[in-house]
């Protein structure tokens, strides 16, 4: 019998998989909004991805940030001077060329990010425990292949703790959580 609406397990029917994946994001994206309410006040969401960016990427230059969040550099441009307002980036000049600014994360927003993250992780890690350990193999198994299908690169275990971008066209995983 269906627990909850969902079909039985073993039913291979592309409806019913789509209905719990979407159900699983629902709850995903409900995670990842009470992870940010922390700093809520301090970053939009928008703000808050170019943060995990610049985490991943390191330095960066505008029109490279601009293409990775699939925005316009002027757009780019002014979510980065609220977030050197707000004292989570700053400029600096390329070393290897003179002529240009790269973009980076301060303190402050290394740990911004760290932060939310750590919270999402925990949260993540509560439900996950709720489950018996063979469902566990088993979510891990079905994960791995969707995000494989999906063209998602595994994100790093807990020895590689830190930001790591999700479903944005262009990303380039480069360190993680």
């Amino acid at each position: 019998m269906p627990k909850r609406g969902f079909p039985l397990a073993g039913v291979d029917d592309v409806d019913a998989v789509t209905q719990a994946v979407m159900t699983a994001s629902r709850l995903l994206v409900a995670i990842s909004a009470r992870s940010l309410t922390a700093v809520e006040e301090r970053v939009t969401l928008p703000q808050f991805r170019m943060l995990v960016v610049l985490a991943a990427r390191g330095p960066t230059k505008l029109v490279v940030l601009a293409e990775q969040l699939q925005v316009a550099p002027s757009t780019a441009m002014r979510m980065v001077d609220r977030l050197i307002a707000a004292g989570l980036a700053d400029r600096q000049v390329n070393p290897g060329n003179r002529r240009e600014t790269l973009l980076r994360l301060t303190e402050e927003g290394r740990r911004t990010v760290e932060d939310v993250m750590a919270r999402r992780r925990t949260e993540i890690a509560g439900v996950v425990q709720r489950l018996e350990p063979r469902q566990r193999v088993a979510l891990v198994e079905a994960l791995a292949a969707f995000n494989e299908a999906g063209g998602e690169a595994p994100a790093p275990g807990l020895e590689g703790v830190g930001p790591y971008p999700l479903g944005w066209a262009g990303d380039e995983p480069v360190r993680g959580a």
